[in-house]
């Protein structure tokens, strides 16, 4: 950008009079804008980033059981807190047996956030055992005791024993909808294209 600067200058002539002589100057000057633009941001994402910038959301436990071992972070970058098996004597697991396992606590969850009970991988992949329903969903304004339904997909016979860490269970957040009835829906290359449409 050229700036154009008046300069007053006094010009020695033979009839000494000052003369006031208009001088063009470049100048060379850097601007820097900082623009804010509004961009829409989903409720969803609003809530994740909240939680994620604010403090550590609250999970209240309220011990049922004497044998009830508090779940905890196994490690600092743990996703799952660890669920154990809140039982006196040992649980036989046959192949193919489903049996439900008392964890031995009850606990509140804040509003807008689920619990998902997982298997835990070594025994999985050691032992076959899993969750029938895996992942499990523990609503936030459920007050009973956890309870964790394993089963048997191994060869082998399997014992659970007494505070054994049977699953883990990861915080998650969590959206409700506005269920809205239509009499049709926008159309999509996929369309009605079911399990193995998009190849193997």
């Amino acid at each position: 950008m050229s700036v154009s600067v008046a300069v007053a200058v006094a010009v020695a002539v033979p009839v000494s009079v000052p003369v006031s002589v208009s001088v063009s100057v470049p100048v060379s000057v850097s601007v820097s804008v900082s623009v804010s633009v509004p961009v829409p941001v989903s409720a969803t994402l609003r809530r994740m980033t909240t939680l994620q910038t604010s403090t550590p959301p609250r999970l209240r436990i309220q011990r049922l059981s004497p044998l009830a071992v508090i779940p905890a972070y196994q490690s600092a970058g743990a996703a799952g807190l660890d669920l154990h098996a809140a039982i006196e004597t040992a649980v036989a697991l046959t192949p193919g047996a489903i049996v439900v396992i008392p964890c031995g606590f009850a606990m509140a969850l804040p509003v807008g956030l689920e619990a998902q009970v997982r298997p835990r991988s070594g025994l999985a992949s050691r032992h076959g055992i899993t969750l029938p329903n895996a992942p499990g969903t523990i609503d936030a304004d459920y007050r009973g005791e956890v309870k964790i339904p394993l089963i048997n997909l191994g060869a082998a016979a399997f014992t659970v024993e007494p505070q054994m860490r049977i699953a883990q269970m990861v915080i998650a957040p969590v959206v409700q909808c506005v269920v809205e009835e239509h009499a049709t829906l926008e159309t999509t290359v996929r369309g009605a294209g079911g399990f193995g449409s998009t190849g193997h």
